[in-house]
C-alpha cells in the first residue's frame, strides 16, 4: 500500500479525517475523535463512522479503476458493535471482489484496538462522463 497523495477533499476536511493509505484495492483513513463528533448522548454519531467507511470504500475501490472509470455507492451496511467518545479511529477497507460494473468492499472500524463497527458496500462502476 503506498501512502496517499494530497487531495482536496472538502468533506474530509470538514470531519477532520485523513486518508493515511491508499492503494492496491485498499484504504486507511484515521480521525481524531472529538467533542464535535459527538451525537447529544456524548458519543460519537453513527454519521461519522459510516461516512469515514463510505469514504474508505470509494478511496479503495478507485485506487483500483482506470482513468476512464469513477465508481459510486449503491449500498453500505454497517453493524456498530460499541461506542466511542474520543481516541484515534481507524478505518481499514479492502475491496473484496471488483467486477466489471460493481464492487464488494468491507471496512473495520477500531479505536485502540478495539472494534467499534464493520460495513459492508457495494459499488457501482461507471464509465466517468
Amino acid at each position: 500500500m503506498t501512502t496517499a497523495p494530497s487531495l482536496q477533499h472538502p468533506f474530509a476536511d470538514m470531519l477532520g479525517f485523513e486518508i493515511a493509505e491508499r492503494g492496491e484495492g485498499r484504504c486507511v483513513i484515521e480521525l481524531d475523535l472529538e467533542a464535535r463528533h459527538h451525537n447529544p448522548h456524548g458519543i460519537v454519531h453513527g454519521g461519522v463512522l459510516y461516512s469515514v467507511a463510505d469514504t474508505g470504500m470509494g478511496g479503495a475501490l478507485t485506487s483500483l479503476l482506470g482513468d476512464d472509470e469513477i465508481c459510486t455507492t449503491i449500498e453500505i451496511k454497517i453493524v456498530y458493535f460499541r461506542p466511542a467518545t474520543t481516541g484515534r479511529l481507524l478505518c481499514r477497507t479492502e475491496v473484496v471482489n471488483r467486477g466489471r460494473k460493481t464492487a464488494a468492499l468491507e471496512s473495520t472500524l477500531e479505536v485502540d484496538g478495539r472494534m467499534l463497527a464493520r460495513a459492508y458496500g457495494t459499488f457501482m462502476v461507471l464509465p466517468r462522463p
